[in-house]
């Protein structure tokens, strides 16, 4: 789940810094959602999907299908 949440943001060519201020968060949060040195609240995971315009489960690694 954390290298999708990376590939996905490197996809759409944004900083982790851009990424946060989108999730109205902070930078350091967001590298640790990345890293998976915190988990990700649900709240945040729906907002990942819809940004990126794929399901949680693509996020979630429970399907391939962007």
């Amino acid at each position: 789940m954390y290298q999708r949440i990376r590939d996905l943001r490197e996809d759409s060519d944004l900083t982790q810094k851009e990424m946060a201020d989108i999730l109205h968060c902070s930078q350091r949060v967001y590298s640790n959602y990345e890293r998976g040195d915190r988990d990700i609240p649900t709240s945040i995971l729906i907002a990942l999907a819809k940004f990126h315009n794929t399901t949680t489960d693509y996020i979630l690694g429970l399907t391939n299908k962007k």
